[in-house]
């Protein structure tokens, strides 16, 4: 089942330098984001996801996050997860006000269903995917075409939902829009 979301987008300058990163590795041949070409593909860090969102999260999500924002971060070393098909990832350092950002969307979201344990408060790995599917061949040359870029410094400006069922993201507390 698809799963919705709710995602933290970077500024305009930390999103350039994430994209700089999904071509470097799509230049090298390798998988990258920047194959994704939905239009709502944007560098984002994953606050929280579940199988939907009541209306009643929505509202909570809505007067809760936009007082925390903007946010300082910085996205730090690249990280590696999974066991057969490899993600590539930078990890965003996790600072008092990203973690409290989290634990509000994370204590909103708890009444929506089937949120997954990874992104529960206290098992959540706050990252930015870079590419998806590598093969355990494969991460060494993703590494190296990163070559020694990072840290990045810079602020989650808004917090959006996802729907996978209709294709549309909006910012958390605006009205979602009909366009995807």
């Amino acid at each position: 089942m698809p799963l919705h979301s709710v995602e933290a987008l970077l500024d305009a300058a930390t999103d350039a330098a994430v994209r700089r990163e999904w071509t470097a590795l799509a230049e090298a041949g390798l998988p990258s984001q920047t194959a994704h070409r939905g239009p709502t593909n944007a560098p984002h860090v994953t606050l929280s996801v579940a199988t939907g969102v009541p209306d009643a999260v929505e509202s909570r999500l809505a007067r809760e996050v936009e007082a925390l924002l903007p946010l300082a971060v910085r996205l730090g070393p690249p990280l590696v997860l999974g066991s057969r098909r490899f993600v590539l990832a930078r990890l965003v350092v996790p600072t008092e006000e990203l973690l409290r950002l989290h634990a509000v969307v994370a204590e909103a979201m708890s009444a929506a269903p089937d949120v997954p344990e990874v992104v529960r408060a206290g098992r959540w790995t706050p990252h930015v995917t870079l590419a998806r599917g590598l093969e355990s061949g494969q991460v060494g040359d993703a590494l190296a075409a990163l070559g020694r870029g990072g840290p990045f410094d810079g602020s989650i400006a808004t917090v959006r939902r996802w729907d996978p069922t209709t294709r549309r993201a909006w910012p958390v507390g605006r009205k979602p829009t009909m366009e995807p």
